[in-house]
């Protein structure tokens, strides 16, 4: 059986664009390598995009978070080019209209890993909210977040959130090369 690695959200958007913050461009190397690692050793790698449209201001999240970004089809949407050039066209990859994916949640009901991993942005936001949906999806499958490979522009949030992840039995890695 493979290992999984899920790539959340490291959108332009989320790096440079519009919700772009301090330290979101230095995951790329740690996050290109750690696609690599996966690469070499057969395993699966999952790529998830927030995906807005132009009514995204209309909508719960738009109303609590009105900064447009992560709209289908710009620039913002796409993959950090590096991330990108490491994306094959067996991945699967969806597409989520809110933080958790559904459609992720489904597929990992109906696929086994010995392992998911997941890494990308925001760690407080959509980087929690899969890895419990992955949780949920596979109660007994060791579910692991690298520290260093995920970020959220609030430092407090990015703690909390990896202290919660770790109460949920949600492996937090890397965590003492990150401090």
């Amino acid at each position: 059986m493979k290992r999984c690695l899920i790539i959340v959200d490291y959108q332009i958007d989320f790096i440079t664009g519009s919700l772009g913050f301090n330290g979101a461009e230095a995951l790329s190397d740690a996050i290109a390598d750690k696609i690599s690692l996966y690469r070499n050793s057969g395993d699966d790698v999952i790529f998830t995009f927030d995906t807005h449209d132009i009514n995204y201001l209309n909508t719960q999240e738009g109303k609590n978070l009105p900064v447009v970004h992560c709209i289908k089809g710009t620039s913002g949407h796409k993959l950090h080019p590096k991330i990108e050039k490491l994306r094959q066209p067996n991945d699967r990859c969806f597409n989520k209209h809110t933080f958790g994916s559904a459609e992720l949640f489904d597929y990992l009901r109906t696929h086994s890993y010995t392992s998911i991993e997941l890494c990308g942005l925001v760690s407080n936001i959509c980087v929690i909210s899969n890895a419990v949906l992955c949780k949920t999806a596979q109660p007994e499958t060791p579910v692991i977040v690298d520290a260093r490979c995920t970020a959220g522009a609030d430092k407090a949030m990015h703690n909390a959130a990896m202290l919660v992840m770790k109460g949920m039995h949600i492996q937090i890695t890397g965590q003492e090369d990150k401090e």
